[in-house]
This record gives C-alpha cells, structure tokens and sequence, in this order.
C-alpha cells in the first residue's frame, strides 16, 4: 500500500468534486436543452393567470432555445397564444395569435421586470387600451398602472393582423390592419392600414414601413416609414425613417400637408395657428426628444406664398412654438380670416384699383383650391349691406391663447389686392407667452409711409383686455385712398398716434369699449378744389371745373384729434385750411355702434356765386355712410333765393353771393390742440405757423 501525502490527497479530491460538479452541470444542462418543455404548458398557462389577474394560455405547443448559458438570452416558441385584457378593457385579449416567437432575458426576470429584445407576431389580434388614470392593458401586474410592469420590447416583427387602441385622453380610437407582402418584392414590406379617431376627429392612414419595428431606445438603428394620411379636410403625406417607434424619439422625414384652414391643426395636433384660406406646405420634418423642426417650408396659403422654418418644442410646462415665416408676396384676401372678416370667394377678382398679381404668372398668384382654372371674370364692387357690421366679430378663443406659448416672426415683402388701404409690405413678432398674445413689433408700409406699433391682448381675464399703440409717419395723401379718384393728384403726408385700451373678446367689443385718443396731422400739401369746392357747394365753380377742369389748390395745414371714452370719439379739434376755404368740424363716431355724427362746416376765402356753403353733415353707419349739407340752413338760403326770384330773376342771384367772410385757421393753435393730445405726433408751432409738416411733402 503506497502512502500518499497530505497536499497530494487535497489535490485529488479537489479533482474529483469539480469533476462531480462539472458532470452534474452538463447532465443539468443537457436535461434543459432536451427537456420536453411542451409539458410544462399547463402549470405555466395557471402560474401566469395568477399571477397577472387574467388568463393566460398556450394552446398548442410550447418549446424553448436555452443559449450556452441558461441565464442569458433564450428563445422561447409558441404555437396558439392568448393572453386576455383585464375586465375593464374594451378588447377581450391584449394578444391572441396564430404563432409566437420571443427572445427573453431570464435574469432580469429575478428583478421582476420583462426584456424581450425580439418579438415575433404571426397574425396576431392586439388590444392596447390606456385610461386617464394610468392604467394600460399591457402592463403585466396585477396593478396595471404599474409602468414597472411594462415589458420591454426592442424590435417587433409581425406578418399579418389587427391592432386595434383606445386613448380616452387623446380621443384615440384607432383600427390597424397590416400585412407583408412576399420577401423581397419590395424595400418596405410591411403594409397598413388605420381607421378611427384621433382628437375625436375621424381619419384613415395608409402607409409602408420595414419589416422590423423598431420600439426600443436601445436600437439605435432607424427604419423607413411611409404614411399618407386624411383626417378632416386635412391630409399629409410623409416619407423618412424613425427611430424608437414607441417614444418617436427620432423621426427624420419629407412631408406634403394641406388643408383647408391652419386653425383645424389644433384639435390634431395641439398646434394653435390662425384662421387662414385653404393651404398647401412642404418641407422636412425632424424630432430628436420633444423637440419637434419643420425647416425648409415652401408652399402656398390661399393665393400668398409661404416659406421658412418653424421649431415646436413640447418638453417644457407648455409647448413652445418658434421660428421665422416669410411671404415674398402676400394677397391681403387670405388676411381677412386671420383678424375675422369672412374670406373672398376662391375665384373671385379683386377690386377695382387694386394691384393684380396674375402678370407675375407665380403659383402665388393663383388660387390654391384651382390653380388650373381659368381667372373669373371680374366682379362689379359691391356696398356692405345697410346695417351690416365692419368691425369683425371673431371671438377669440381663450382656451387656445393658454394652450403653448409662442415666438414666431412673419415678414410679408409686397402685400397686393388691398381695396381700401394702400399696404404695400409689414412685419410683425407674433409672442405668446402664458395667455397674453404680442404683436410687437408690428410694422405695416401704407402710402409711401409706415405704421408701427404694438398690440397687446390679455387673455387670463374676462372679457379679454386689450392695449393698443399706433404711430403713423410719412403717409402720402395721393396714395392714401387709392380708390379715391379726386385725391389722386394731392400731395402731402400725414401723420399720427392711436393709444387705446379696452376689454372684449373681439376685435368689434375692444373698440367699442375702448378709451384713449387719436390724432392726425398734416402740414403743406395741395388737394382738389374740386373736392373743396363740393364740400362747400359752391355751384359755380364745380361749373368751372366741369368746363376747365379740376385744379389743385394749396393746403396749409390739416388737423383732427378725437378723445375716446367707451367706444364713442368725441373730436377736440378738426380743422383743415386752404387758400380757398377753412373747414372746422366737431361731432363724434362711435365705435361700438359704428356710426359717424360729424359736421364740417365750410367758410370761404373768396368770392362767388350760385353758392350755397351750409355744413356738411355725415351721418349713417361705417358699413353705410351718408353725406350732405345741412337742409336746415341751406333750406333758409334757398328760401331766400325764391323769394327774392318772384321779385326779379336777377336779384335771386344776389342770396347765392359770398362776400368770403373766412380767415386763415390758426394752423399754430389747431395744430397744438392735436399734438398736445397723447397719442399726436409732437409738431413745434415754429413749421406750424411755417404751414411745414411734420415730414416733407412728396413732390
């Protein structure tokens, strides 16, 4: 017997329990690669029901792929699944399909949480539902507004099904049908089609995508993504990649959207844009987290170009919306929607006197909804029915004001088809910020001058208050009322401030409840005699008009200032002085009930006859103005006349007669009173008395 020594008799057992252990491992091992896991379908379909409150069964066949090492990553196959939804769900099952292959990380299992970096569907029917407490039908617990015990899926594979869900939040209630078309007919082999409710608004999507979904943050790895959707009178149509289709964490894509006004964005998108005629947009789309780019927009928005880029970011407490739009040309019809006047009709042409855009042959010069279509033929000019309102009405929607904030610049570069103010170009920072909506700067080119100011509309308070501050400078007298033909051949610039305040939920309620003032200036100029002279009546001189034809006549000064308390102008001063006549003029105009109550009254610098200088009145409504002398007095005058006529013909002439009692206005005083008002233009009695403006007069 040989005798072994201690280090020798260690060494040997050590030998023999790591190959006991290794042996037991591989016999183990070998038991879990061959074992027939399809028996163990029973006493897992009741441990899984148990576990999640809900059956769950496999029907038909159950086989699992260990890998080398049994706690990583193992394959696991499944011939007939159902697992059902809880009892308040509107679907029976979360998933029932024909098939199942997942992959599964078993360790994480130990930390109750469920990794399947691969799932693979095979005509699958899913049931997904959230409620506006949390709770979703795919969270695997008992508590199933445990996001915890949601599973965590990297990529989803899926030949043919439905995939029906329900978001009571986001008025989702949506159908999707996808298939595959035979491999390798095509790049995008995943078909789809969607019907339902979005925002409560109904909508179908069709579209193409890769046969592998990406879901998970962890799969870098982009796949490409077809969609043409129709939801309303609005449709898109995208084309790009996404990434994480779960979180759309990353979305890269060239889009086509149009519709018929902005304003329906907001119940699909949250997005809060005016009032707008129809539109048609492009550009590229891209999101990385919650921050949304659409850059290189191009299209067209009624008849006015539109281009830029504009950023929506949703990460903050409100969404915020930013960037810079431009129109090269601007039609101003596609406005009236934006301040809440009812648009022109697609087709119909602009007034008399407006510029006409259709010799730029541009797409912005014809409308959107038939660019093809002949121009119509032009439309008499029609009067505002007697009565009708001109301020508009529009409320504003104060819910929208508090729904994001924004910051967003719009430049329009020519601005044409304008009827009754000359704007030619403006400007303006459209800001947003908790409920009160800025317009500031806002810079609008009218009549060779400029307007600037600022608006300021607060929306945390009812009715809405409002702030409102106008400064115009340079405003050429001849381009000032292009529809004017009588004013053509004047000269002289105007200027001027508005400052009111006011409360109301439009535009109609905020200047009829608004106080402040207003003024006008105008200093040296020339206007029409013919124009002074029908102010005045003065008969024979129209006659020598109509015989030599119209004559300027030189204007030394023009003033109005107007004081405002809740809605009603009351005039502190108007007065306008020619070599030919002074004009003063009191009354008022209320802005609530749009009406004019103003007498000018005429006092000749010459001598003349077959006149009849009695003021003027004007009356009536904004929509239906009146014009003309007053009957009283002009009546005392043409009494006189008759009764002087029975006596001899010639003496009736004498009652007509002006012996031109009217002095020069005092310019220096007139003009003082409005500049003195808060909102005038500061004019110095020094280029007052001169008959100056306060700008040069075109020449």
């Amino acid at each position: 017997m040989v005798n072994l020594s201690q280090s020798a008799y260690v060494k040997r057992t050590a030998m023999l329990w790591f190959a006991g252990i290794a042996s037991v491992m591989l016999a183990a091992l070998a038991l879990l690669i061959f074992f027939p896991w399809d028996s163990l379908r029973g006493p897992i379909n009741r441990m899984v029901s148990e576990d999640l409150g809900r059956k769950f069964e496999i029907t038909r066949r159950l086989d699992v792929d260990l890998q080398p090492w049994p706690w990583g990553t193992t394959t696991v196959r499944i011939d007939g699944l159902e697992l059902a939804n809880p009892e308040w769900a509107a679907d029976s099952y979360l998933v029932k399909a024909k098939a199942a292959e997942f992959q599964i990380k078993l360790w994480p299992l130990f930390l109750g949480r469920v990794e399947m970096p691969l799932v693979k569907l095979s005509e699958p029917q899913l049931g997904l539902q959230v409620e506006p407490d949390g709770r979703k039908t795919w969270a695997l617990s008992l508590d199933t507004s445990d996001d915890s015990a949601t599973p965590l899926i990297g990529a989803f594979v899926v030949d043919k099904g439905l995939l029906r869900y329900f978001a009571q939040k986001q008025g989702a209630e949506i159908a999707v049908n996808f298939s595959v078309v035979p491999e390798g007919s095509q790049q995008l082999p995943l078909t789809f089609k969607a019907t339902g409710k979005w925002q409560n608004q109904s909508f179908t999507a069709t579209g193409r995508t890769g046969g592998v979904l990406q879901l998970s943050k962890d799969i870098a790895q982009a796949f490409p993504i077809e969609v043409n959707a129709t939801a309303g009178r609005t449709s898109l149509k995208a084309k790009g990649t996404v990434e994480n289709l779960s979180q759309l964490a990353a979305l890269n894509a060239s889009f086509d959207l149009q519709g018929k006004n902005l304003e329906e964005l907001y119940g699909l998108l949250g997005v809060v844009l005016p009032a707008t005629p129809a539109y048609k947009v492009s550009g590229q789309l891209n999101k990385r987290g919650d921050v949304w780019a659409a850059t290189k927009i191009r299209g067209v928005l009624g008849s006015s170009d539109l281009a830029g880029a504009l950023t929506f970011d949703s990460s903050g407490a409100k969404p915020l919306l930013t960037g810079k739009v431009q129109s090269k040309t601007l039609d101003f019809q596609d406005l009236l929607p934006v301040i809440g006047l009812p648009a022109r009709s697609v087709g119909s042409a602009p007034a008399s006197g407006a510029r006409s855009s259709a010799s730029s042959g541009s797409l912005a010069a014809r409308p959107l909804a038939n660019a093809s279509a002949p121009a119509a033929a032009p439309e008499a000019d029609q009067k505002l029915p007697v009565g009708r309102k001109v301020l508009p009405t529009a409320v504003l929607d104060l819910r929208r004001l508090n729904a994001m904030n924004a910051d967003v610049m719009y430049t329009a570069l020519d601005v044409r088809h304008v009827e009754q103010l000359p704007l030619d170009k403006g400007s303006v920072q459209v800001k947003l910020i908790d409920g009160v909506l800025q317009l500031d700067p806002l810079v609008l080119g009218v009549a060779g001058g400029k307007l600037a100011g600022r608006l300021v509309v607060d929306a945390n308070i009812q009715p809405a208050a409002f702030d409102f501050k106008l400064t115009a400078s340079g405003l050429a007298l001849n381009q000032l009322f292009p529809t004017v033909e009588i004013t053509k051949s004047g000269f002289g610039k105007f200027s001027g401030q508005a400052n009111l305040k006011g409360r109301g939920n439009s535009m109609a309620q905020m200047l009829g409840s608004a106080n402040g003032d207003v003024a006008l200036l105008m200093g040296r100029g020339e206007i029409s005699n013919l124009l002074m002279e029908y102010l005045g009546l003065d008969g024979g001189e129209v006659i020598k008009f109509f015989l030599r034809g119209d004559r300027n006549v030189q204007l030394r000064c023009a003033a109005a200032a107007f004081d405002v308390k809740q809605g009603v102008m009351r005039s502190k001063v108007i007065v306008l002085d020619t070599a030919d006549t002074v004009i003063n003029g009191t009354g008022q105009i209320s802005l609530g009930d749009e009406t004019l109550d103003l007498t000018l009254s005429p006092l000749p610098k010459d001598k003349s006859i077959l006149s009849f200088r009695s003021p003027l009145k004007i009356n009536g409504t904004f929509s239906s103005p009146t014009a003309g002398p007053d009957k009283l007095a002009l009546a005392g005058r043409v009494g006189l006349g008759i009764a002087l006529g029975v006596i001899n013909p010639f003496l009736a002439l004498l009652a007509t007669v002006e012996t031109g009692p009217g002095q020069d206005a005092d310019c220096t005083g007139s003009l003082a009173i409005a500049a003195n008002s808060k909102s005038a233009v500061p004019v110095s009695a020094a280029s007052a008395s001169k008959g100056k403006s306060a700008a040069t007069p075109a020449q």
